[in-house]
């Protein structure tokens, strides 16, 4: 299973940093999927639920209330203004 380097940052410090499989998001167009070896690109997220999937095939689910995402190789940043894991 192919993964990357994930950082979510708010001004509070890194939420996570690790190796995912996916990261789910709500874009400025759309919903978006981040795989490993998808193309870099930067774009806005809307306020919602953020996703993680993980490589031992457990999820996290997130709620946040927008920021800026960035793809770059195999590292991929999430900044937004806060994030909250939900209760599991």
């Amino acid at each position: 299973m192919n993964t990357y380097n994930l950082t979510i940052a708010t001004p509070d410090g890194n939420q996570f940093q690790g190796e995912v499989v996916g990261l789910f998001v709500r874009g400025a167009e759309g919903d978006l999927a981040v795989f490993a070896g998808h193309v870099p690109f930067i774009t806005s997220v809307q306020a919602g639920k953020c996703r993680l999937h993980l490589p031992d095939d457990d999820e996290k689910v997130a709620t946040l209330d927008g920021g800026l995402l960035t793809v770059s190789g195999k590292t991929v940043t999430l900044l937004s203004g806060s994030f909250q894991w939900d209760a599991e």
